[in-house]
């Protein structure tokens, strides 16, 4: 199973109800679980995002410019189900920001898509106007279908970054030689859309296990979070 969409199908069909990933921000106390089956479901809606509305295809690159958040590897997940590849540059094709990042990347809202996440609870629509031409995540997701299949099917050797494929990737995964065991719990405070950190998403999903996530950690309550969720493993 060389894809992101074969790797999840496989899961989905292993252990649907499952949890695969548990959001915690301790700034604002929100905690958010997703299972197996929900967590496809927003790729699905994402990924519905990224090609009907803003208009992406297969091979083209995207910018996730997000903290850690439960959002970040579901857009993670829309891109690679997609084709695209997730790039840290600075001439993506379309961008996915967050509040903090809005203001960089609004002034561009004319020339490629920027679709901003308010990062609220729920993934709710932001409380004040946005800029103009900016999509606003919150609004635009809710229309997309919980399902969704590609017209154009990646393969594994479709980037998934600007310097692997979906393949590579998986390999990499694959040997992280981390202290995950399968169907462990991994908690890591790592932003899994970014480069050195998309292996604390990647590995649990191959290994049928699960990710905790924490935003604005607090070192005090940590391993309260690891005892509370039972994680086998940190990152």
């Amino acid at each position: 199973m060389a894809t992101f969409a074969e790797v999840l199908a496989a899961q989905l069909r292993r252990d649907p109800g499952r949890p695969l990933l548990t959001f915690y921000d301790h700034a604002t106390d929100e905690r958010v679980e997703l299972s197996v089956t929900t967590y496809a479901n927003w790729v699905a809606k994402a990924a519905g995002l990224l090609t009907e509305v803003a208009d992406l295809e297969r091979g083209m690159a995207l910018r996730i410019d997000l903290p850690p958040h439960w959002l970040s590897p579901v857009f993670l997940g829309a891109a690679w189900s997609v084709g695209l590849r997730v790039t840290t540059g600075d001439e993506p094709d379309a961008v996915v920001c967050g509040p903090d990042t809005l203001g960089a990347w609004a002034p561009r809202a004319g020339r490629l898509p920027v679709l901003a996440c308010s990062l609220r609870p729920l993934g709710v629509r932001f409380a004040e106007p946005l800029p103009a031409g900016v999509l606003d995540v919150g609004v635009e997701i809710w229309s997309q279908p919980d399902g969704w299949t590609a017209w154009d099917p990646p393969t594994d050797d479709d980037l998934a970054t600007d310097d692997l494929t979906q393949r590579e990737v998986n390999e990499l995964t694959a040997a992280a030689g981390s202290s995950l065991t399968d169907g462990g719990r991994l908690l890591s405070v790592a932003d899994p859309a970014s480069p050195p950190g998309m292996a604390t998403f990647t590995e649990p999903l191959g290994r049928g296990g699960s990710l905790v996530l924490v935003r604005n950690p607090d070192p005090d309550r940590l391993d309260g979070v690891h005892d509370a969720e039972r994680a086998t493993a940190r990152a």
